[in-house]
């Protein structure tokens, strides 16, 4: 016998339609689980795009002196040069007349303000981006006592919130998760169960017959593996069309506050398929350990 068969069909279809109550709550808290599992994985996605956005776009900034001689600048340069690129993936040198152009943009509604200012008040810069977004702090705090060196500005805190605020995000989501999983590895183990039992006597007659063990089993393990992947296909679906909102729990982009954090739909597709294998994992694994406790055969 072939195990997808109508007989199988058949019998895994009259065991869900007769408990619909119990299968409907298993599907249920299964894609309730599976949703707070898929939101924790497009999270961290969002989190680690970001993170290599900011890899290639964070700057520290170590702000010279508007009085800086030329032998202190140099002394930054040679070092910034010696640190390339296993700690500093570039840099560059804006100078004073520069630093006043930026200025300028900056406060092109301020004009009373951009007059009172001039290119030899102006303190020139080095822009730096570190090898590792996370070593910003590190990094800047090896230049604030540099001679000639006014001050060194990067957004590591802005970062290093981002993270910390992700971190507990993710260990509330993926307790929550868990523990819906643990019921709903339950209620699949219940519906298996109560299956068993309102056909306990064909089990019999059907053991007593001469049916194969496995020939028994099927109808009940596959059972299971529907309701796994029935919740999985609504979880997939959720997930996928609130990838932008479950991305934006993270906060927004520390380069870019008004700039939420995202994920693509690809990534989104990837999630989703992986909530997929893990719910239909969880239902199979859920009735086999039902067939195997509840049905004597």
């Amino acid at each position: 016998m072939t195990m997808v068969s109508p007989y199988v069909m058949r019998e895994t279809g009259g065991n869900l339609a007769r408990n619909i109550v119990m299968t409907v709550a298993a599907v249920v808290t299964m894609a309730v689980s599976l949703t707070a599992l898929g939101g924790v994985l497009i999270m961290r996605q969002a989190v680690n795009k970001a993170t290599v956005q900011w890899q290639g776009g964070v700057q520290v900034a170590i702000f010279m002196k508007p009085a800086a001689s030329t032998q202190e600048i140099a002394a930054i340069r040679h070092e910034l040069d010696g640190m390339v690129p296993d700690e500093v993936k570039s840099f560059r040198y804006v100078d004073k007349s520069q630093a006043y152009t930026e200025f300028k943009g900056m406060f092109s509604g301020e004009p009373d303000l951009v007059k009172v200012m001039s290119p030899a008040t102006m303190p020139p810069s080095f822009r730096v981006v570190p090898a590792k977004a996370q070593n910003v702090q590190q990094l800047a705090s090896n230049y604030n006592q540099q001679p000639g060196v006014y001050d060194v500005g990067y957004p590591g805190q802005v970062i290093k919130d981002t993270l910390a605020h992700f971190s507990t995000l993710r260990t509330v989501a993926l307790i929550v998760a868990g523990g819906v999983m643990l019921g709903a590895i339950a209620l699949v183990v219940n519906t298996i169960q109560l299956a068993i039992f309102a056909r306990r006597r064909e089990v019999a007659v059907m053991k007593l017959v001469g049916a194969t063990n496995w020939f028994i089993r099927v109808p009940f393990m596959l059972e299971g593996l529907i309701e796994g992947l029935v919740g999985a296909g609504l979880a997939f679906l959720l997930t996928y069309f609130a990838r932008d909102t479950f991305a934006s729990f993270t906060g927004s982009d520390p380069l870019d506050p008004n700039q939420p954090l995202y994920v693509s739909s690809h990534e989104a597709l990837l999630t989703g398929l992986f909530i997929v294998v893990v719910g239909a994992l969880v239902g199979a694994l859920g009735s086999g350990f039902a067939v195997r406790r509840y049905l004597a055969v």
